[in-house]
């Protein structure tokens, strides 16, 4: 193209100064030595030359394409043929899929043989290759009638052998089979071993015929200028299928046919003319200059339009690249494989508070490294500069402003990889973390505030729990002080017998004993509220009971209320801290008399006469479990279902001198014991409490 277009210039340029200016144009080649028409032969020469270069690369273009075009045609029939064969070997196995016997082999083999014609027998051998049944092609007499199947056992046996021990359908070497009508077929054998749970049971022989697998290969769509053959590998054909047409060119392509234990070579040949030549050269080649200029034109065009539209593509992404990054908060920093800065973003900039272009291009140690950490970052950017990878979740540091003030960083690194994947450097970001670290100061100190308060809430805590759990002993301390006082007077009127003397004594020993069981219960809500574990002991149940029963008889005489209990002295020992659990005790026996001491409301039921105004104590052993249960029920009028889904919360209460905290503390203790406390409608009238207590462990 590049020649026929430096054409016009090279006839054009000697003749038109010959025109204009002859005696120029003569001067030259008398210069030269040579006639004046020795330039027009050269001109032709080369005009000649030129063109027959351009006829020949013509014809060698067309004979390259049609080989090209045969070549292809080999390749596509050589995968065609061995897409044939797949498919064969593929229907041959399901002749064996459902175990066939002799008789349905046959059948079922003849049709096969029916619906391939490339197929001329097909024979179940056993494992020691005699012959189980046969079928023969209903196309053709039987092949083999003339000189018997014995020629080809030994084929047969290698192919056998060699599909045997490379595990795929073995082709065996192809033979010549004569016909009684004077001709002959030649014939290939295929051995397919049946295996049944990995052992060799049979083979199935298939005989192929090459004139036939041409036939049905090629017959649909073969050319009149084509003929293709099966030959081996010096050339001698095995079947043909075509009809040659000496006395033309002759394009052949051949290819490979290596199949399992035998190799064939298709060939392909065709019979063309030699290439056309174009009517009219000159016109011929000047068009297609003309087109091939306009194209080349068309082609600037749109490469142009396209390389435009690429820079505008490139220039908005760039911007919209530069957009983002001086949007962005998070520093961004990188370096060169000779640790030089090339580039920083405005945050980088802003954080460490000098210009980007006070950073381009230097190198370390950097100018907001801190003077004091100078060698230990020095020593940390060799170790970068030498290609060992970074945390990819990042490490922290410190940078130092223009103004000298020091600020938390984290920076997070990673290789910097150009458009061929070779890495030219370092790409960091780096995030401010002076922010973070005044948030997480605040946290700490709000957090200070918060166990502060905490401590605070517990002091308010024990101050309560002590004023709920003191009220029952000082009341105890100041009935028997009223009782002591009363009998004093009467002594200063007369003298004492010996019962008030002795009921004066007891009045001072349970005053003694109510101050003792005020301290305990002091030290046992001070462990209680500081969450210690409590000393724990093994104790019987009615050493509970009769320890809150004078407290209890007290009340129940002030109120009128009889007081019935009911605990087996053989039950065994709970482990239990004793002043907490008998705190427990009397809690739920004075809320039960309190409720039976309540007015009655409106729409309740009937107060209970003073023969119903019992409070029951219950101790008794939990079936099949290692606990015992106490339960109190008393004849109140019961609790409703809006107090008893809030009754279990602290400072809820619904006496006008309560203070909330009786029912609540009691669960808490209970479940610190490892036991539950619950409540029960009680029939017909009244409600029962019961809590559990873990048996003591024998030992």
């Amino acid at each position: 193209m590049n020649r026929s277009t430096a054409l016009p210039p090279t006839v054009s340029s000697p003749v038109a100064p010959s025109l204009s200016a002859p005696s120029v144009a003569g001067s030259w080649p008398s210069r030269l030595g040579m006639p004046r028409w020795s330039l027009w032969v050269l001109v032709v020469g080369l005009v000649v030359t030129l063109l027959g270069t351009l006829v020949w690369l013509a014809s060698r273009y067309e004979v390259t394409q049609l080989q090209s075009r045969l070549d292809q045609d080999a390749t596509e029939a050589q995968g065609n043929l061995r897409a044939l064969l797949s498919r064969n070997v593929q229907s041959l196995q399901a002749l064996h899929f459902n175990r066939p016997t002799p008789g349905s082999w046959s059948q079922e083999a003849a049709e096969v043989l029916r619906q391939h014609r490339e197929l001329l027998r097909l024979e179940w051998r056993d494992d020691a290759l005699r012959t189980v049944a046969s079928a023969d092609t209903p196309f053709l007499p039987p092949v083999f009638d003339r000189l018997g199947r014995d020629r080809a056992q030994a084929g047969i046996e290698l192919a056998c052998a060699t599909a045997q021990r490379l595990g795929v359908p073995a082709y065996a070497s192809s033979y010549f089979v004569p016909q009684y009508s004077g001709m002959g077929l030649e014939v290939m054998d295929l051995c397919l071993p049946l295996v049944e749970r990995g052992q060799t049971t049979g083979y199935l022989v298939a005989v192929y015929g090459l004139n036939g697998l041409l036939a049905e290969l090629f017959a649909p769509r073969l050319r009149a200028d084509l003929a293709v053959s099966f030959t081996e590998a010096d050339g001698t054909r095995l079947a043909v299928h075509g009809l040659p047409n000496p006395g033309q060119r002759v394009f052949t392509a051949q290819q490979l046919m290596d199949l399992p234990g035998q190799a064939m070579v298709l060939r392909l040949d065709s019979w063309r003319d030699g290439p056309d030549l174009f009517p009219n050269l000159l016109t011929a080649l000047v068009s297609a200059m003309s087109l091939a200029l306009l194209a080349v034109l068309a082609l600037l065009g749109h490469d142009m339009r396209r390389r435009l539209r690429a820079e505008h593509d490139l220039a908005d992404a760039l911007a919209f690249r530069k957009a983002m990054e001086d949007s962005l908060v998070t520093g961004l920093r990188a370096r060169d494989l000779q640790g030089r800065i090339t580039y920083v973003n405005p945050a980088f900039c802003s954080m460490v508070g000098f210009e980007a272009h006070e950073l381009l291009g230097s190198k370390a140690p950097a100018a907001y490294w801190p003077t004091e950490q100078q060698s230990e970052y020095q020593r940390r950017h060799d170790i970068r500069m030498a290609g060992q990878m970074p945390p990819r979740e990042g490490f922290e540091s410190v940078f130092m402003r223009k103004d000298g003030t020091r600020f938390p960083v984290l920076i997070i690194e990673a290789p910097l990889i150009n458009a061929a994947g070779a890495q030219t450097g370092w790409m960091s970001a780096c995030l401010d973390l002076s922010a973070q670290r005044r948030t997480e100061e605040l946290s700490r100190t709000r957090q200070e505030r918060l166990q502060a308060t905490a401590r605070l809430a517990m002091v308010g805590e024990m101050a309560s729990l002590l004023s709920h759990e003191l009220n029952q002993p000082l009341a105890a301390i100041s009935s028997y002080a009223s009782g002591s006082l009363n009998l004093l007077e009467r002594a200063q009127q007369e003298p004492l017998n010996a019962p008030a003397q002795s009921s004066l004594a007891e009045a001072v020993q349970r005053i003694a004993g109510q101050a003792e069981r005020a301290g305990k219960i002091i030290k046992s809500v001070h462990d209680f509220v500081r969450r210690r574990d409590q000393d724990r002991a093994a104790v019987a149940p009615h050493a509970l009971l009769d320890a809150v029963m004078p407290l209890a008889s007290l009340q129940a005489r002030k109120l009128g209320v009889r007081v019935v209990t009911d605990c087996p002295t053989d039950l065994p020992h709970v482990l239990c801290d004793r002043t907490m659990v008998e705190q427990v005790l009397l809690n739920l026996v004075r809320n039960g008399m309190q409720a039976m001491d309540l007015p009655a409301e409106p729409s309740a039921a009937p107060a209970p006469a003073l023969a119903d105004r019992t409070l029951h104590i219950g101790v008794g052993r939990v079936p099949d479990t290692e606990a015992v249960a106490f339960s109190v029920a008393d004849a109140g009028q019961g609790i409703s279902e809006a107090v008893a889904a809030q009754l279990f919360t602290p400072f809820f209460t619904t006496k006008a001198e309560g203070m909330g905290l009786g029912l609540s503390l009691c669960r808490t203790v209970v479940e610190q014991h490892g036991g539950q406390l619950s409540f029960a409608r009680r029939e017909p009238r009244g409600t029962v409490f019961t809590f559990t207590l873990p048996l003591a462990k024998a030992g």
